[in-house]
């Protein structure tokens, strides 16, 4: 699963300097230690997974808009702190086992993006579902509860603060981290 992340040493991008076609996902970046371990939960319980796990804001954005996207994000960013977030435990989402997450500053700035996006925005993004990582595949009922079972005493609550946001590019293949927008220090 790790091979699926942009090596930590590879540069990456401060502007997206080329036209892109495919869409976009908008994450917030998870501290190393929690992303390790995050990783290592859903790649036993998420077989075939395309992405490693991930806190996502906006999951399909329109790629050829990459360059106002980053615009956008880049004043944004400039005025906003770094928002204070918790793991609080495990959620079930559409028949899968996630990492709930709360922070109600990444909210509202999801929720000022989403109106500034609004007309680039599919119905998924439009819904804006509770902020979490996905840690499992789609699994019966049974089996979600005995994964909640198992799973919960090994996902504390947690602080954390993401640092920054990561705008990639994905295909059904892998994902390309095209930039890393920092929030404000």
């Amino acid at each position: 699963m790790q091979r699926l992340w942009p090596d930590a040493a590879q540069p990456v991008a401060r502007s997206v300097t080329r036209t892109v076609a495919a869409p976009l996902i908008l994450t917030a970046e998870l501290p190393g230690r929690m992303q390790a371990r995050l990783d290592s939960v859903r790649l036993l319980h998420y077989p075939g997974a395309t992405a490693p796990a991930h806190l996502t804001l906006f999951r399909h954005l329109p790629g050829p808009q990459a360059h106002d996207l980053v615009r956008d994000l880049r004043r944004l960013l400039a005025e906003t702190p770094a928002p204070d977030a918790r793991i609080e435990g495990l959620s079930r989402l559409d028949g899968v086992l996630a990492a709930a997450v709360s922070s109600p500053a990444l909210e509202a700035l999801r929720l000022r993006l989403a109106d500034w996006w609004a007309p680039l925005l599919v119905p998924a993004d439009r819904s804006l579902p509770p902020l979490h990582v996905t840690l499992s595949a789609r699994l019966s009922h049974s089996a979600i509860r005995a994964l909640e079972t198992a799973l919960a005493p090994e996902l504390p609550r947690e602080r954390f603060i993401p640092r920054s946001l990561l705008l990639w590019q994905h295909d059904a293949l892998r994902w390309t981290r095209l930039v890393r927008l920092a929030f404000r220090h």
